[in-house]
């Protein structure tokens, strides 16, 4: 059972309305994993991690997650999740981290951290707090406990948006370009807690456009070119001996590598 894929998706179609944006993807995480997408804009990555977070309903494919495959009703457009305590259950265990951060303003940050393990799992106050300051110190923001986003550089407020999806306890880390709203020294302080998460051996799916991180961190990258994979493979093999012209025209028009 352990092998059991924690994210598994296959054949995953998305569109809106005629356009295409997905057409046929597969991406599976095992536990540990540290998959990486990557790809010009528009190529379909963050909408591959939304659809797999079920923010987004797919027209066709399967999304299986540790082993539990997502329960549909309808078909094409009207596709729906059947199991409304399904798609909980599988968002409780998925967190996302997003590029705008969304924190809640009026709340301190310890209060946002804490939020939703005590509104949506139910847990004691003090256990979440508890918890939720262990995460604020584990990204290293322990001291910002009591201070409320505005006051917080846009580093702080991203290690702060982690923290808080850390302390759900979740089975994935989805992260959807965690580092593309911050200016470069502010974006070394986020890519060092996603560094230590791989680490650790957290389950990740990340999508980003720092070559340098999906190199260090991936244990697989995934180059996708409008909705469907061009090239995949382990980051020296994608980075350092490129098979598609494609992908080798992409990394050089990045700076990061």
């Amino acid at each position: 059972m352990s092998d059991t894929p924690v994210i598994e998706i296959t054949d995953l179609h998305k569109a809106y309305g005629a356009l295409e944006v997905i057409k046929g993807v597969d991406i599976t995480a095992r536990r540990g994993d540290v998959v990486s997408l990557i790809g010009s804009s528009g190529s379909g990555k963050s909408t591959i991690l939304r659809c797999c977070n079920l923010l987004e309903d797919s027209q066709q494919g399967e999304i299986v997650f540790k082993g539990e495959p997502v329960k549909w009703k309808g078909e094409g457009h009207g596709r729906r999740p059947a199991d409304p305590g399904q798609v909980l259950r599988i968002r409780t265990n998925l967190s996302m981290v997003f590029q705008q951060f969304n924190l809640w303003a009026h709340m301190t940050i310890l209060q946002n951290v804490m939020e939703a393990p005590v509104t949506v799992l139910g847990r004691d106050r003090g256990e979440a707090e508890a918890t939720a300051r262990g995460y604020l110190d584990k990204v290293g923001i322990g001291d910002k406990c009591d201070v409320y986003p505005a006051q917080l550089s846009g580093g702080q407020q991203q290690r702060a948006a982690i923290a808080r999806a850390l302390c759900m306890e979740p089975e994935a880390l989805l992260f959807d370009e965690p580092t593309s709203a911050l200016d470069p020294e502010l974006e070394q302080e986020v890519v060092r807690v996603i560094q230590s998460l791989a680490e650790e051996g957290r389950t990740m799916l990340i999508v980003t456009h720092d070559m340098k991180m999906a190199s260090d961190v991936s244990d697989h990258v995934v180059f996708l070119h409008q909705g469907c994979i061009e090239e995949e493979g382990a980051p020296d093999q994608l980075f350092g001996a490129p098979k598609s012209e494609r992908l080798r025209g992409f990394l050089r028009s990045t700076t990061h590598v």
